[in-house]
């Protein structure tokens, strides 16, 4: 692949499609960016074929599971025909000229892993392995979108799994590929470092579940476990109802305690790096920073599951943080207390103490 299409591919392409995940992409150190970016590339498409809800599900899975056959390696001609097939069939039904451009790029993307090393190309393939495997769940366990059926999850632990394949092994890889490009950056044990960086994308994850969940509960997929639906008198079709929000509080404090639980572990995981290593931390901090503010605006939103009134935090408050954090990025004193005192106010809206 020529540099001017690599470039193009990890760059405009990369920026189009990655919304606010790319301020985090674009600051972090220049060794890490390629291999992280062209993961969230691969992730990505894969996202938006299990996605395509005017394909059926069982088409979408073979073509997820073709993707991910190809990012392992297989060239063979029956998945060269399926990742074919994702630039035209699946790319046609994109609304987005951005996403029919990302799954038009799949072979380019494939090509640009193909010249990684090996250390690096092995570690995205695991990546977008584990993470497909976390799609693959979504297609095998929910009905199709417009079923009119809803399904939940099993219990607390097969969430807890969920949020490890979807976000909780990106914190994994996330380490990884620090201690490979930027060697001795933590001063901790690596599978120290490692647990932290799983409890930081269970974080994040967790925030997305609840943010998004009025959302998801229409297309039938409800995230939140039904014991623990069922110890408050709630079903999934319940959490549809004029007084779901009120009625579903108890489930919200309780999975969003657990959420800041996580969210320490995450900073602690960001205070581990070096004062000096700017950018690794500000790639670290962002989305801390991003997750706690839309936390503090669920426990603050009293309609929580009305999916006019989503909890989503303002593109101006996003540049609020960024600019805030980026100015005392070396100051752990001062990030410390910023951190606390955020979670503190969650602490008092929702009434909970939390115990990491």
């Amino acid at each position: 692949m020529s540099n001017v299409a690599r470039a193009d591919l990890l760059g405009p392409l990369l920026k189009s499609v990655s919304r606010s995940f790319y301020l985090t992409l674009n600051v972090l150190p220049g060794p890490m960016r390629d291999p992280v970016g062209l993961a969230y590339l691969l992730a990505r498409a894969a996202d938006t074929i299990a996605d395509t809800s005017l394909i059926e599900p069982a088409r979408r899975l073979s073509l997820l599971l073709a993707l991910r056959a190809a990012v392992g390696g297989d060239r063979s001609d029956d998945t060269r025909r399926a990742i074919r097939s994702i630039a035209g069939e699946v790319a046609g039904r994109q609304a987005l000229p951005d996403e029919q451009r990302l799954l038009e790029s799949v072979e380019p993307a494939l090509a640009v892993l193909d010249e990684f090393d090996v250390a690096d190309r092995d570690a995205v393939r695991e990546i977008v392995t584990t993470l497909t495997t976390g799609m693959e769940f979504d297609l095998r366990t929910f009905p199709a979108e417009d079923s009119g059926e809803i399904a939940a999850l099993r219990d607390i632990a097969e969430l807890d799994r969920y949020t490890y394949l979807v976000a909780g092994c990106v914190g994994e890889f996330w380490t990884r590929m620090t201690c490979a490009h930027l060697p001795g950056t933590f001063g901790e044990p690596v599978e120290t470092v490692i647990a932290r960086g799983v409890r930081f994308g269970k974080a994040l994850q967790l925030t997305n579940i609840l943010r998004d969940c009025s959302k998801d509960l229409r297309i039938g997929r409800c995230y939140l476990p039904a014991p623990l639906l069922a110890e408050h008198g709630l079903t999934p079709a319940s959490l549809m109802g004029p007084d779901a929000s009120l009625r579903a509080r108890p489930v919200l404090v309780e999975l969003m305690t657990t959420a800041l639980a996580h969210y320490r572990a995450a900073a602690d995981y960001a205070f581990a790096i070096p004062r000096l290593s700017i950018r690794l931390r500000l790639a670290c901090l962002w989305p801390i920073l991003i997750g706690l503010e839309t936390l503090r605006l669920l426990a603050a939103n009293e309609a929580w599951l009305d999916p006019a009134k989503i909890s989503k935090v303002t593109r101006n408050d996003v540049y609020r943080l960024v600019a805030g954090s980026t100015a005392v990025v070396c100051f752990d004193s001062v990030l410390r207390a910023w951190i606390e005192r955020m979670m503190r106010e969650i602490e008092a809206t929702l009434g909970t103490t939390v115990i990491a």
